[in-house]
């Protein structure tokens, strides 16, 4: 799952439209909750050694606010990393690629919507 279409599930899975609240950084969507505004998924373009990888290309991620036996058990994943700029016990980041696990993605943006739901 690419970036654009991580971006279109969103938006027709739960009638959400991205928003990009920062100038800097025009590339970067934030998802928000419909009910009560609280962000659930972030994408970004980022550093490939933002991530602790080898290399400056930029990569695409998102990340998704999880329960926190699932970041650990989610971890274990290719493509899956301690949250970016986020707090690491309550966020994940997943590196949005060809191969990444769509299953998984979106199980992980359902929770990551029902727990902002609360």
């Amino acid at each position: 799952m690419n970036r654009n279409e991580f971006i279109n599930y969103v938006q027709t899975a739960y009638g959400v439209k991205g928003d990009n609240p920062w100038q800097k950084d025009p590339e970067s969507t934030v998802f928000r909750h419909i009910g009560n505004r609280k962000w659930f998924a972030i994408v970004m373009r980022v550093k490939r050694s933002s991530l602790g990888l080898n290399g400056e290309e930029l990569i695409d991620i998102v990340n998704f606010k999880c329960d926190k036996v699932m970041v650990g058990s989610a971890l274990g994943n290719n493509g899956f990393y301690p949250a970016y700029h986020m707090n690491k016990k309550h966020w994940l980041t997943v590196m949005l690629q060809k191969d990444a696990d769509i299953s998984l993605v979106q199980e992980l943006l359902a929770e990551s919507y029902q727990l902002v739901e609360k």
